[in-house]
């Protein structure tokens, strides 16, 4: 598979697990310089409806010492084009649960435009924040 320069991958990260960290290991095999965005708790509200567990502030300083992260920034958009404009990379990485989203599909084109790649990584389907909280919920 080809090795990219700089490498974007984005998430919630709450509750941090097995399936983040598998995301973070495999996209960092695949390019020299990895920089990871952590939502914001005000767009986490937004888009899903829920407040996030674990804060920004905690779960920044969680994903920047990932051994396989090299910079974190925090963002409060899913727009990956305003993204984009802010800080340069040549790829965006995210688990392939997302593969057939229309939204993906749109990014994935309106990234092809800008010459920007998709890479779609395995998934790990035995965990998820949402199942965790369901579970601690019982």
């Amino acid at each position: 598979m080809k090795k990219y320069k700089v490498g974007y991958t984005q998430g919630t990260f709450d509750l941090f697990h097995i399936g983040h960290l598998n995301l973070l290991n495999n996209a960092k095999k695949l390019c020299d310089y990895l920089i990871v965005g952590v939502n914001t708790d005000r767009l986490v509200k937004e888009y899903k409806c829920k407040d996030t567990i674990i804060k920004q502030k905690d779960r920044i300083e969680i994903v920047a010492n990932i051994k396989a992260v090299d910079e974190v920034i925090l963002t409060d958009t899913l727009d990956k084009l305003v993204v984009l404009d802010k800080i340069k990379f040549d790829v965006i990485f995210i688990g392939d649960d997302w593969k057939n989203n229309e939204r993906w599909i749109n990014t994935k084109n309106e990234l092809a435009e800008k010459k920007i790649d998709v890479v779609f990584l395995p998934y790990t389907k035995r965990v998820s924040t949402t199942k965790i909280t369901k579970i601690c919920n019982k």
